[in-house]
């Protein structure tokens, strides 16, 4: 494994995993022909009849894979874009987050759910959502965000071994842009652990998805100015890793959170509760989120959706006044 962007990374993931287990299968709209990123191409022909075209119908994608699931499958669902998903609602958080729950431990529901989220891409209302906040507030539903190519290759993989559901998020403006050395089989990246991608004294800044990145592009900017970021790579974001999150904070007394999502009701609002309740005396400053507007949707307009979207200029400006209080 040389040098591989994040949609190569998922691809391989997949593969190796197809390899391995054929109880493994991919059932979504498109996936035989590669699908609408061609993350699947080429799976078709290498695993025949186990690559299923779905109806445009993200319940009864969600639904097949739950009963699969049941009966011994490893399905992995794919819903062309996050902003679909919304149709298959009820079925992950009525049937497939309680199932290990309702049946007392068991009956296990080894499924997982891909899909592309997140803006920056032009795509307007109906193919830039961040869902994950509706989703995290899941119990039994895991969900997990990578940043790099490595953890999203690792996490796969681990997230298609787990025993229960879980929801695997593919930021869509990273599959071409992320690249990443992958010289031998990637470090194991667990579900449930976070990363300290950077350490500093004067700040701490979580982050996940492509505002990972636009985090660590303003820790380089600030740190030419002499302030220096500790940032984390959160990676999955039910369950979140608490033990990762309160030393982090607890190291620099100043809490910065970044994500894509609006501000109210989003994951910035989790994380700063669980600060507040157990690391407060550590805290320096009130915790600062750096988050999207509280509007309906992302614009399709180029100029409104950098309005819309948090970036490195925002998160730096937010950064440079709380290491100043």
């Amino acid at each position: 494994m040389a040098e591989m962007n994040v949609l190569e990374a998922v691809h391989a993931a997949l593969d190796e995993e197809m390899a391995a287990d054929d109880r493994v299968f991919i059932i979504g709209e498109d996936v035989e022909a590669g699908g609408v990123f061609r993350v699947t191409d080429g799976l078709a022909k290498k695993y025949p009849g186990r690559l299923i075209d779905s109806p445009l119908a993200e319940s009864s994608i969600i639904g097949i894979a739950i009963g699969a699931a049941h009966y011994g499958m490893r399905p992995v669902a794919e819903i062309q874009f996050a902003d679909f998903i919304h149709a298959g609602f009820d079925e992950l958080y009525s049937e497939a987050s309680r199932w290990c729950y309702r049946t007392r431990g068991d009956s296990s529901l080894p499924m997982v759910v891909r899909t592309p989220w997140g803006g920056g891409v032009h795509g307007g209302q109906h193919h830039s959502q961040s869902i994950e906040a509706y989703y995290a507030h899941m119990p039994g539903l895991k969900v997990v965000a990578p940043s790099f190519p490595a953890d999203y290759y690792s996490l796969l993989k681990a997230s298609i071994a787990d025993p229960n559901p879980v929801l695997f998020l593919e930021h869509k403006r990273t599959y071409r842009l992320i690249k990443q050395e992958m010289d031998g089989a990637p470090a194991e990246t667990r579900i449930g652990k976070a990363r300290v991608t950077r350490t500093g004294d004067d700040l701490t800044i979580f982050a996940y998805g492509l505002m990972l990145h636009e985090t660590l592009a303003a820790a380089e900017t600030l740190a030419g100015e002499g302030v220096q970021c500790t940032v984390v790579d959160l990676l999955t974001l039910n369950p979140l890793d608490v033990e990762t999150i309160l030393e982090a904070a607890k190291s620099t007394g100043k809490v910065l959170i970044v994500h894509e999502d609006t501000l109210t009701g989003g994951l910035g609002g989790e994380i700063s509760a669980l600060i507040a309740e157990h690391a407060f005396e550590y805290l320096d400053a009130p915790i600062r989120r750096v988050a999207a507007p509280d509007i309906p949707s992302m614009p399709f307009h180029e100029a409104m959706e950098q309005f819309f979207m948090p970036d490195e200029h925002k998160i730096a400006a937010a950064a440079r006044e709380l290491a100043a209080y």
